[in-house]
């Protein structure tokens, strides 16, 4: 796995930064190739948090038989809603023991393509930041920690032996064997931030500032019930607010992020409202739990998705 081809399928901005990390990483090996609907350029800037700024030479094709040659390891980046269409459409041209990598928001895919799929299937949560800018450029907006595992909790070598490769190429990341309660952790801090900086088109960091701050918090109330109702453990913290301060603690690191759904906003793209705030919004309900923030939140976004 040190040295395997890795297809990543779906070149948004997680997409590109994790083939040009993973492909700036290698030098001139080859370590990564895109797979999209259309071609990209070969070269890419890629910018660190630090500033540091990068040429970086990466394959793109748009044909799924040539994207798989020599392929060890397949990560879907594609959005939620775009996952299965991708998957049915690269499935019948991969070995069937090929390992994927799913790195969608929200609970909408991982379960159905666990089952579905006849190779290993890890899920991916992360909080790296990044952005695209004028197609060949790549913002890598803010450090973040990803988490990798699989739902069953095995797998446990392959989980390990990608983490590593992906702390290699500059993006932190841990092996777990709990990947479904840090997937609720995510949906926590997607449903926290997304929905809003998407509403307002704000940076991640402005929420910090009055009136959206107290919408954020007034969400967190919501989901700590939510989470509590639901036997969802919370993440380690040092205060009596574990939620309270994930969320806070995301918000400070990718300050300078243009969330994922405010990208797709702006572009005029689906969002992934549904992936995130849906789950929560039925768990809700199974749990008699009223969410009038996500429910808002819902409203407005489901109103543009209408439109």
């Amino acid at each position: 796995m040190h040295d395997a081809l890795s297809l990543v399928v779906g070149p948004g901005a997680i997409g590109r930064l994790l083939a040009l990390s993973l492909q700036g990483a290698a030098d001139r090996q080859p370590a990564a190739r895109l797979l999209g609907r259309r071609l990209l350029p070969d070269r890419q800037w890629l910018t660190r948090p630090d500033g540091e700024q990068r040429w970086v030479d990466i394959a793109t094709v748009v044909e799924p038989q040539l994207a798989v040659q020599d392929i060890k390891l397949v990560h879907l980046t594609t959005k939620s809603w775009a996952t299965m269409e991708a998957f049915e459409t690269l499935a019948p041209h991969l070995p069937a023991d090929t390992p994927l990598v799913l790195w969608q928001n929200g609970l909408r895919v991982q379960h159905p393509l666990t089952e579905r799929w006849t190779g290993p299937v890890l899920c991916a949560s992360t909080t790296e930041g990044a952005y695209v800018v004028d197609n060949d450029h790549v913002v890598h907006a803010g450090h973040g920690q990803t988490v990798i595992g699989h739902l069953g909790g095995g797998h446990t070598e392959l989980a390990e032996e990608i983490a590593r490769q992906l702390s290699g190429a500059g993006l932190a990341a841990t092996a777990v064997d709990d990947i479904e309660v840090r997937l609720w952790h995510k949906l926590v801090v997607n449903a926290a931030i997304n929905p809003l900086v998407a509403r307002f088109r704000i940076l991640n960091g402005q929420l910090r500032d009055s009136p959206w701050r107290e919408r954020v918090e007034a969400t967190l109330a919501e989901l700590d019930a939510l989470m509590q109702a639901l036997d969802i453990p919370p993440p380690a913290s040092l205060t009596s607010r574990p939620w309270h301060d994930l969320v806070w603690q995301v918000i400070e690191r990718t300050a300078a992020n243009r969330a994922s759904m405010l990208q797709d906003l702006e572009a005029s793209r689906p969002t992934e409202y549904d992936a995130i705030l849906g789950p929560l919004r039925e768990a809700a309900r199974t749990a008699d739990i009223a969410t009038p923030e996500l429910d808002q939140r819902w409203q407005e976004l489901d109103q543009r998705a209408a439109d």
